[in-house]
């Protein structure tokens, strides 16, 4: 198992293991700033807990700033707070001095703290930022959804640059423009910008080997430079404009295309004026689509935050270069006793704890730490940023359009968190389970004549369905018949609950939360109360045997889901234990939601075969051999052109390839010719 140190003398490991492909997959940590490490010091050796062992902990914190990690009996992180001074912060908590029975709670799990004092508080400000994304504590504000944002990128790598959607690092020399709320914003974007620029949007190595023009140049999306149909220096005046109307100069490039147009038609050149035409609209369709787009706003983040109900949303806007980039909500999970702007500003560290900083951000709410904000974000992006709450004028008018957008987003989502527990509610009295489930699995295979065969578990919860708990299983058995749905099963059983077993342990199954606060507190739980089978009788024999052999079975509650007669939806028998077959009547609620669960199941296993058959297909046999790598693959290639070539090459033709040894050579021989070795 792999790890990295953090600089306090610890280590965060990565969960996953080598060759396990529904192993769940983390981040790896990034560099967090150095600290002097006080953990060897302040260990805990008196049993202690709760506030007298914080208590012990104060008498030797430095007045420095700093971060410190509580820990509970099972070495989980509760929280991560900083503090200008740590020995003044931590002992306001051995004093009692809480807000909340939710911080009380905390205190009086707390087994164990770990401290890092930082050089300044802006330091301890980035490095509590970057612990909590990681360690995800049950105590604090946590950015539940945290995808990396799509950028559009103009390679410069390339006599012909490429216009693509990009994600992640910037590996690859060019210029990015972003970022953008969503990757449609950026495909609508990118569609248009073909239109008005028409800039390549191929690979390189489709450019490479294009002997007359693609569909897009036929269809006037893309001026032909792989073919030489427009010349080098009419390509780069193309990528220039494309370049300023996305840096906000967008006025200058309609107005010198508005002139080459009017210049086409003084010289009755009209089919090139109507191409100065098409493109004209295409820039007007961008801009047309990112709504409104401030005059005095050039390049700012705006968020907005309504709380109500126990839930708190917040809207985020992107202003880039003078144009809207678009949106995106957030529902981070919060203690539903701390303030708006109390969440808000625990939000934003975390937001930009991996994303660029622009120059302005605007609130809706006055955070506390607005100035040491500020101060962070500038030493991270290393240029001024402002942090403002604008009080009238244009940039209130925005902040005030942007909070209309948190509130319609945070009553969508209360509808959908209360819809969704009705139906988990109803799906309990429907089975008669115990208590409504907090965690629902839900299994299916795919292959074709047992080919490629995958199987894919899907999850829903109170909230929906829960996407980075999706996992997919490549069948490995030997021993499986191909087509053989029961043995596909029994392996997928076997290995998602001894895997589980193994890193969880068994669950308390004693009884339900104490509380709801209790409840929406807890962490997503890792075990399934319910799984939910795509199959009959026979595929229930076969799991029921898996749960009692794991000793299981009466842990997680199985149901069976076959498909009706002739396959119809809304004729479903279910199978129980303990219960006969039965069906739902048409119309229940309960059945519909079923359905939807069980289609998403097969979705994604259908999703995650096809994406394994298309990876076989495209195998490169080359790729069994050890030694070869990509340089000797390509040489390979470029000297025999195919793949098939290579195996029936002798060794003297092996041998002629540039890069390839004698020894080399009799090893790709031999790996072809197994019955002729040597």
């Amino acid at each position: 198992m792999n790890g990295t140190k953090l600089p306090d003398g610890g280590v965060l490991y990565d969960e996953t293991e080598e060759d396990d492909d529904d192993a769940p997959v983390s981040e790896p940590v990034e560099g967090i700033v150095a600290s002097v490490d006080w953990n060897e010091a302040l260990k805990n050796e008196s049993g202690l807990k709760g506030a007298e062992l914080i208590a012990e902990f104060v008498k030797h914190l430095p007045n420095a700033p700093g971060v410190y990690r509580m820990f509970n009996e099972a070495a989980d992180v509760l929280y991560v707070g900083k503090a200008r001074s740590l020995k003044k912060r931590v002992g306001n908590y051995a004093q009692g001095r809480v807000h909340s029975n939710r911080i009380a709670r905390m205190v009086r799990e707390t087994t164990h703290m770990e401290f890092v004092t930082t050089r300044t508080e802006t330091e301890a400000l980035l490095l509590e930022a970057n612990l909590i994304k990681r360690l995800r504590p049950r105590f604090n504000v946590l950015l539940r959804d945290d995808k990396s944002f799509p950028y559009i990128m103009i390679t410069g790598d390339h006599r012909a640059p490429a216009i693509f959607k990009h994600r992640g690092a910037r590996a690859r020399k060019g210029d990015y423009f972003g970022p953008f709320a969503s990757a449609a914003a950026v495909g609508r974007t990118i569609n248009s910008l073909q239109r008005a620029f028409l800039l390549r949007t191929c690979t390189d190595s489709v450019f490479e080997t294009r002997t007359r023009p693609c569909l897009l140049y036929q269809i006037k999306r893309c001026s032909g430079p792989c073919t030489h149909e427009i010349s080098d220096e009419g390509y780069a005046a193309l990528v220039s404009e494309a370049k300023d109307f996305l840096s906000g100069r967008s006025q200058n490039v309609k107005a010198a295309i508005a002139r080459q147009m009017a210049e086409a038609s003084e010289d009755l050149d009209f089919e090139r004026a109507a191409v100065y035409r098409d493109r004209l609209a295409a820039l007007s369709h961008v801009q047309s689509h990112q709504g409104i787009n401030p005059a005095g706003v050039e390049e700012a983040d705006i968020f907005a935050i309504h709380h109500e109900g126990g839930l708190s949303c917040i809207q985020v806007f992107f202003f880039r270069t003078g144009q809207n980039w678009g949106n995106r909500a957030y529902f981070p999970k919060a203690d539903p006793q701390l303030s708006p702007a109390e969440v808000l500003n625990a939000f934003l560290a975390q937001f930009y704890d991996d994303k660029p900083v622009p120059r302005q951000i605007l609130l809706s709410e006055t955070v506390e730490e607005q100035e040491l904000l500020a101060m962070a974000f500038c030493e991270k992006a290393g240029h001024k940023v402002a942090i403002s709450v604008p009080q009238r004028g244009e940039k209130r008018d925005l902040v005030d359009h942007v909070l209309a957008n948190a509130r319609e987003a945070h009553g969508r989502k209360l509808a959908e968190t209360a819809s969704q527990g009705r139906l988990l509610a109803g799906f309990a009295e429907t089975f008669a389970l115990p208590y409504v489930p907090r965690r629902v699995e839900i299994y299916d295979n795919s292959h074709i004549m047992g080919t490629n065969a995958v199987g894919g578990m899907v999850v829903a919860g109170p909230e929906g369905f829960v996407k980075n708990q999706y996992r997919k299983f490549n069948i490995k058995s030997t021993d499986i018949t191909p087509g053989d749905d029961f043995g596909m099963m029994r392996e997928v059983m076997t290995r998602r609950f001894s895997r589980l077993i193994k890193e969880e342990g068994l669950p308390d199954r004693s009884g339900p939360a104490a509380t709801a606060e209790d409840a929406a507190d807890a962490a997503f739980p890792a075990w399934p109360d319910v799984i939910l089978i795509d199959g009959g009788q026979g595929q229930m024999t076969a799991v029921r045997a898996i749960l009692d052999e794991l000793g299981i079975r009466d842990v997680v509650t199985a149901i069976g889901v076959a498909k009706g007669v002739d396959r119809e939806a809304g004729r479903e028998r279910f199978f129980a234990d303990g219960k006969s077959d039965f069906s739902l009547p048409p119309r229940d609620p309960v059945l519909y939601f079923i359905q939807r669960m069980r289609d998403e199941a097969h979705r994604f296993a259908i999703g995650s075969h096809r994406a394994r058959r298309k990876k076989e297909m495209v195998r490169n046999p080359l790729d069994e051999i050890s030694g070869i790598g990509p340089g000797r693959k390509r040489k390979l290639l470029q000297h025999f052109g195919t793949a098939k070539a290579v195996s029936r090459a002798g060794l003297t033709d092996l041998m002629a390839v540039e890069g390839i040894s004698e020894a080399v050579a009799k090893q790709i021989y031999n790996h072809f010719h197994e019955n002729r070795a040597g």
